[in-house]
């Protein structure tokens, strides 16, 4: 007989809160192996008896065999000293003095809760707040690590017995599920309406009654709080607009089922597919013609053609939507800008002055964070992450990066911020955390990190931010860095976004030249002026700004951005017979910004800037209301024509394959052009697209770079992606982002790369 030895195996990756001690547990009890399984603040640890040969077959069926929700990103086998163990069983979790664990996202319900909701005979039958071991919060609920229940928000409920039983019972679904409870030890919702608190609310159908009533209701998720109503209703949509000061920005629909929605979008297998994964984010779907729900679609998504859309995720949502068997209005229970609101007292003071019930429950959430957006491009159906959030922040896994050992934190820019943390070699990327010029959205930032610093409790080596002196994120990185006494490096804006995509496609080591487009509203340039239309190369660590779309006066400062007919000023301003611009301005103001124009010595390549300055030209789009409002509707306008229409360079506003020697000049004048001769507006904005394509194929032609990555806001615009696909597909190899958003959320991410792998 072959003596039997110890292992230990550690095993680390998203491994908590997946139901991996319950695997291991029925794996190691099927096998007849003994020992002990646990959780640590570094991952997952087992010990047990066998025989040298068999420790490697049972790596090889954790490794194959692990939940559907486990990512590992590491295992390791070792024989240690000889222990006899007599049974198989959970011990308790330890804490190690150095924190190394990836944090697990909350899921959405799963299929097996789903079916216990709604059977009459289950004990949870119609109770809110159903989950078991593959779904519900987590990351919104933990305090501390490891994940345990008593180190979350559910420590507070005391589970009965019948709960307790299926919590101890190893061949329950439930077994080490933290957030099990049932109706007997429930989570509880109360009614807050008429300044009178209602505890123990149960009568879900009074709800709905309120949707039907024309009234908008605040309820507390997963992530915070969301405001809603009937999406059929235009009076109440346009009465919440109104009180949520959200005059035009598009709302997001909860809708009943997948089988409803079909009716009303266009849907592909990617999209329904993410549309039901466990991260359930916000879909971007195009709106059919002959819908058959009759949303009021001009109030939910005005001048678009398409509209954000999920899925219930929680059994709460749930429960409600069976009952209303319509879609409803879902967005962040916040007034515009701010950040959500996930506080019971605080949703009580300022969404009352909103809605006209709060539904809410008395789990706590520790982490706010909003719904996750997704979207794909309608042709080649290429998945682009919008938003990055509930669901699917904040640990990042790309094993194809060499990581230093040093503990680095990445702040982020302004608007559409995040941080990332590099600690043990493992990253992660906080949720979105809004626009930083709100003071909201800074101590939402603060007390994020704040959070992520008491679990990891990170020894910083140095701090990375941005190249703009007043961002936020850049004056209280200098903040950490001085009271730590570590240094603070600064990386220009548009290099972290080339670095961003670069460290997702994992081409550091590739020994081609690389171009890198990275377009988008405005960063600081390395020469004090905003940029936003550039072109870098990246080759065995060396990154060099090569062309850049031609420079125009930026003025007025954040004026410009918010009132799009600026932008069409700057860019025509020396133009002759220029009616269609000046009829956009007072005699006053014309003559003001025609000074301004020619005193400022600051200038701006942005394409954030061309596109309003095209959308006003051609669609009127002369204010905004939201950031990216003017380039959504000429993206939209273009992709009317193109229902009907094929790509094909064609229409391109560049007849050769030589740049015009001024490029938006040049553009703007034959758009112009084009409106005078009597061209359908949405023929015009699809001529722009192709020629905007066409001149990123021309500069990676005359550069010679077979390897071409994008980046920056920009090309969060579907369209324009499909456009580079078509065109450039057969010559070039083509690298978007994967996980990250090409917008600024990414420059936290993008920072750290930099700091490991640019070598200037």
């Amino acid at each position: 007989m072959i003596p039997l030895r110890t292992f230990h195996i550690h095993i680390k990756g998203i491994v908590q809160g997946v139901g991996f001690r319950p695997f291991i547990y029925k794996l190691f009890i099927s096998h007849k192996l003994k020992g002990w399984v646990n959780n640590t603040t570094d991952g997952v640890h087992i010990q047990f008896n066998t025989t040298k040969e068999f420790s490697n077959n049972i790596l090889h069926i954790i490794r194959e065999k692990s939940p559907k929700l486990a990512v590992i990103t590491s295992i390791f086998l070792e024989e240690v000293s000889f222990s006899k163990y007599s049974d198989f069983k959970i011990i308790q979790s330890t804490f190690h003095e150095r924190t190394t664990q990836l944090l697990t996202p909350d899921y959405a319900m799963c299929e097996n809760c789903s079916k216990e909701l709604n059977a009459k005979e289950n004990k949870r039958y119609q109770y809110p707040f159903i989950t078991c071991t593959n779904c519900g919060p987590r990351f919104s609920i933990i305090r501390s690590l490891p994940y345990d229940r008593i180190t979350t928000t559910m420590d507070n409920f005391v589970m009965c017995d019948s709960c307790n039983k299926e919590y101890e019972n190893p061949m329950d679904r439930r077994y080490f599920s933290q957030t099990n409870s049932c109706p007997e030890c429930a989570i509880e919702l109360s009614l807050y309406e008429n300044g009178e608190l209602q505890g123990n609310f149960t009568d879900l159908d009074y709800i709905v009654k309120q949707w039907q009533k024309g009234k908008i209701v605040a309820i507390k998720g997963i992530g915070g709080y969301i405001l809603t109503c009937d999406a059929t209703n235009a009076d109440v949509i346009n009465r919440l607009r109104k009180l949520k000061n959200r005059p035009t920005k598009p709302l997001a629909l909860l809708y009943h089922d997948i089988y409803e929605l079909a009716e009303d979008v266009e849907m592909g297998i990617g999209e329904k597919i993410e549309l039901e994964e466990p991260s359930s984010p916000i879909v971007l779907l195009n709106i059919k013609k002959d819908r058959m729900t009759p949303i009021a679609l001009d109030e939910i998504a005005p001048n678009l053609n398409h509209i954000g859309v999920m899925m219930p995720y929680t059994p709460l949502y749930k429960l409600l939507l069976d009952k209303f068997k319509k879609p409803i209005v879902a967005t962040s229970g916040n007034i515009s800008n701010s950040t959500i609101i996930y506080q019971d007292k605080k949703a009580i003071k300022e969404l009352s002055k909103i809605a006209d019930l709060i539904l809410l429950n008395n789990r706590q959430i520790v982490v706010p964070q909003d719904d996750s957006v997704v979207c794909y491009s309608f042709i080649k159906y290429y998945r682009t992450v919008i938003r990055r959030s509930r669901g699917l922040a904040p640990s990042y896994i790309n094993p194809d990066l060499i990581l230093p050992k040093s503990s680095v934190l990445a702040m982020g820019s302004m608007l559409k911020s995040s941080f990332t943390l590099l600690n043990h070699q493992n990253i992660y990327i906080s949720q979105y955390l809004g626009n930083t010029e709100n003071f909201e959205a800074e101590n939402n930032y603060k007390n994020t990190l704040s959070h992520f610093e008491d679990l990891f409790q990170p020894k910083l080596d140095i701090v990375l931010i941005d190249k703009h002196p007043n961002y936020f994120t850049t004056i209280f990185g200098k903040e950490i860095a001085d009271r730590k006494n570590i240094r603070s490096i600064e990386i220009q804006h548009h290099k972290a976004h080339f670095f961003a995509v670069l460290g997702e496609n994992a081409l550091f080591n590739s020994k081609d030249k690389i171009l890198g487009v990275v377009w988008d509203g405005t960063g600081l340039g390395d020469d004090g002026n905003i940029w936003g239309g550039e072109f870098f190369t990246y080759q065995q660590g060396k990154t060099e700004r090569i062309h850049h779309v031609d420079e125009f006066p930026f003025i007025l400062g954040d004026k410009m951005p918010k009132e799009p007919r600026i932008s069409a000023f700057v860019m025509t301003s020396h133009m002759e017979n220029n009616k269609i611009v000046k009829d956009k301005f007072s005699k006053t103001e014309w003559q003001i910004y025609q000074t301004l124009v020619n005193k400022t010595p600051l200038k701006s390549t942005s394409i954030g800037r061309l596109f309003d300055a095209v959308a006003s030209i051609i669609l009127n789009v002369d204010m905004q209301t939201y950031e990216g409002e003017a380039a959504m509707q000429l993206e939209s306008a273009a992709h009317r024509y193109f229902r009907t229409n094929n790509f094909t360079k064609f229409y391109s506003y560049l007849k050769s394959n030589d740049i015009p020697k001024n490029f938006v000049e040049y553009l703007i004048k034959n758009i112009i052009s084009d409106i005078g001769k009597g061209y359908e507006k949405d023929f015009i904005a699809a001529k722009f697209h192709i020629s905007l394509a066409h001149y990123i194929s021309i500069v990676a032609g005359q550069i010679q770079a077979k390897k071409v990555t994008f980046s920056g806001g920009v090309f969060q615009n579907q369209l324009l992606i499909e456009l580079l696909i078509s065109f450039m597909d057969d010559d070039f190899e083509l690298y978007f982002h994967k996980e990250l958003p090409p917008n600024d959320e990414n420059i936290s991410f993008g920072q750290l790369m930099y700091y490991i792998y640019n070598q200037d």
